[in-house]
């Protein structure tokens, strides 16, 4: 349409804009002062957002700020996918008041020196543009104290600290115990299914064990990475393939109350936003959804499914990798495994894996003993379905009893559908005179099966 125009100056208002008093200003409930009207085409940076204008601006004389027009509107306080806890929005921060000045979304370090959204209860920052560039990503909250997400535990005893020594959580019938426990460090914890270590919670009534950070997730919960605008809910013990890391598993995951779709708890934790430290590496890590490259650890490209990528050095690690476990047990040494990388490759001078006898990439990440000088392929110790609970019930099957999870280490009945031995994971039944046992593979569904090999 039509608009008011200064050749020269090459300065272009709307009409109504123009019509406008130079006076005029505006009240916003977000910020306790009016902003007026700066009527003067001049390049500035805008202090609610951080990033450049150049036309017209509003302006506060009290406190010295200047904004875009736009930015009188930005919301106090929002509910993100990218946080658990609600992000206000402010004019001025102390730069000592963080302990990372990095955006959880795009990494980029935050000026201080303008507006961004942060976190009360945490000291994490974020862009504006980065927290409001997805509308799907966040809704607008009027109450920092709104309720969030219900927690999955509820608290029984705290010792003088403040800390949970006794809770109970909504997927275990017993109450948890904080650690340290003796014999627990052998164990894998039921929400991650990753080897235990502190801090973690523990049933003195039968062998349940939990991560704190595990126990602590609620029961709901909103994830930046899942793109259907229904929470996710917490769920155990159904079996099912994650859509971020596609392993088999059924332990703790959560899964959409819209479109179905599974996530297991090592993938929603490694995808938390923030910084990650990882196997041997000195520098943080962040996870990039469109990242492209070799993974450091296997040697395989991520194929544009993300990678954790180091801003100070080229170390890439997949998501699959990223979530190793550190420690594995396998019959062929009878001490613990450590997750190794190839820094140092002086273990073996054939470099061979002492499970399947063939030759081991030295470049590539793989498990070792120091005390036996045993070295194995990450695939040969893991195998197929590491992340499956053994000794759970499965019971989609059309044998007429339950079905429990097992992987034989020292004989191998042959399965009754395929009738070649049951070398790794099988279903046994629970009844001991059926003498009934297959392959998973055998009767699992399609989508159930592992259909992929390690890189390594």
């Amino acid at each position: 349409g039509f608009v008011y125009g200064c050749s020269p100056c090459k300065f272009v208002v709307h009409i109504e804009c123009a019509s406008q008093s130079s006076l005029q200003v505006i009240k916003n409930t977000n910020h306790e002062h009016p902003f007026t009207l700066f009527l003067r085409q001049v390049p500035f940076t805008c202090d609610a957002c951080g990033t450049e204008g150049n036309h017209v601006s509003y302006t506060c004389g009290t406190c010295n700020i200047i904004i875009h027009k736009n930015c009188i509107s930005l919301p106090h306080i929002i509910k993100s996918k990218w946080h658990d806890h609600p992000l206000l929005h402010t004019y001025f921060h102390h730069i000592e008041d963080f302990r990372v000045l990095d955006c959880l979304i795009c990494h980029d370090e935050v000026n201080t020196e303008h507006g961004s959204y942060y976190c009360s209860k945490c000291d994490v920052i974020f862009h504006v543009k980065c927290a409001m560039k997805d509308k799907d990503s966040y809704e607008i909250v009027e109450n920092e104290d709104e309720m969030p997400h219900e927690s999955s535990i509820s608290v029984i005893e705290r010792n003088d600290a403040g800390e949970a020594t006794k809770i109970k959580h909504f997927k275990h019938m017993h109450n948890l115990m904080l650690g340290p426990f003796v014999g627990g460090y052998e164990n894998s914890c039921n929400g991650c299914m990753l080897p235990i270590s502190d801090p973690f919670y523990y049933c003195s009534e039968c062998v349940f064990f939990l991560h704190k950070a595990c126990a602590e997730l609620t029961k709901m919960k909103n994830v930046w990475h899942h793109h259907c605008q229904e929470p996710l809910a917490l769920i155990s013990d159904k079996a099912l393939e994650c859509q971020e890391c596609w392993h088999i598993s059924n332990a703790f995951a959560y899964e959409c109350c819209g479109c179905e779709e599974n996530k297991c708890l090592r993938c929603v934790i490694a995808l938390t936003p923030g910084a990650r430290t990882c196997l041997k590496h000195v520098h943080p890590l962040y996870f990039y959804r469109d990242y492209e490259g070799q993974c450091n650890a296997c040697g395989d490209t991520t194929r544009g499914y993300g990678a954790f990528c180091c801003k100070d050095c080229n170390f890439v690690l997949d998501l699959g990798c990223f979530s190793l476990p550190i420690t594995a047990r396998h019959k062929c040494d009878e001490h613990l495994l450590s997750l190794t990388d190839n820094d140092d490759n002086s273990y073996s001078e054939s470099h061979h894996c002492d499970i399947c006898e063939e030759s081991r990439d030295v470049n590539r990440w793989f498990y070792h003993c120091t005390t036996c000088d045993t070295s194995a392929h990450v695939g040969c110790v893991l195998g197929s379905y590491p992340f499956l609970k053994l000794g759970s019930i499965y019971e989609e099957t059309n044998h007429p009893h339950p079905l429990i999870i097992v992987k034989k280490k020292y004989y191998y009945p042959d399965c009754d559908k395929c009738s070649k031995p049951c070398e790794d994971v099988a279903l046994e039944c629970s009844k001991l005179e059926c003498k009934y046992i297959v392959h998973w593979d055998c009767v699992a569904p399609y989508f159930l099966r592992h259909w992929w090999k390690w890189g390594m």
